[in-house]
């Protein structure tokens, strides 16, 4: 169980904060049971969802020393580009990686895509929409997991990687900023 004041990931939310745990109606259940208020880091919106039987994916995000861990992996990552003329089973294969909600499999989809972007770019032919869109979604899940981790703000995050990048297993950037 949460405590107030953890962040976790949630599902296709991202970073959200464990604002309260409080009992609650169940709409066709008898009695009151156990719920999480959780507030995105990123969005402006209130979740409440059960403490137990949730149905959505929920993890403890990165510690720092696994966010600087992730980070460094960066450059051992084996990215291939995907293709699929098919934009429906396109979708379907970033849909299915992005439901991982790990953090490494993020890397992963989101270096993939951009090889895949970098290829089109050299040979003159546009970037797809999907691809443009679940890359940006990658992006956003993993750059937040990480700001949160480093404790960071989100914009920051691609300058860290470079910066990290730059000179191995130093700090890479300024983390108060």
């Amino acid at each position: 169980m949460y405590q107030v004041g953890d962040l976790v990931f949630y599902g296709g939310t991202g970073v959200c904060e464990v604002a309260d745990i409080a009992m609650r109606k169940v709409p066709g259940a008898s009695g009151e049971q156990p719920y999480y208020t959780m507030k995105p880091l990123y969005q402006e919106c209130v979740i409440r969802t059960p403490v137990n039987g949730n149905k959505v994916f929920m993890r403890p995000i990165l510690t720092k020393k696994e966010a600087e861990e992730l980070v460094d992996s960066i450059p051992t990552v084996q990215a291939k580009a995907y293709y699929n003329r098919v934009l429906g089973e396109l979708a379907e294969h970033y849909a299915n990686a992005l439901k991982t909600y790990d953090s490494a499999e993020l890397v992963e989809l989101t270096m993939s895509i951009y090889a895949k972007k970098q290829e089109l770019e050299g040979q003159r032919q546009k970037f797809g929409t999907v691809d443009e869109r679940f890359m940006k979604r990658a992006e956003e899940l993993l750059f937040g997991e990480l700001a949160a981790a480093l404790g960071i703000p989100r914009e920051e995050v691609p300058r860290y990687i470079e910066a990290r990048l730059e000179r191995p297993g130093e700090d890479g950037g300024d983390a108060e900023a």
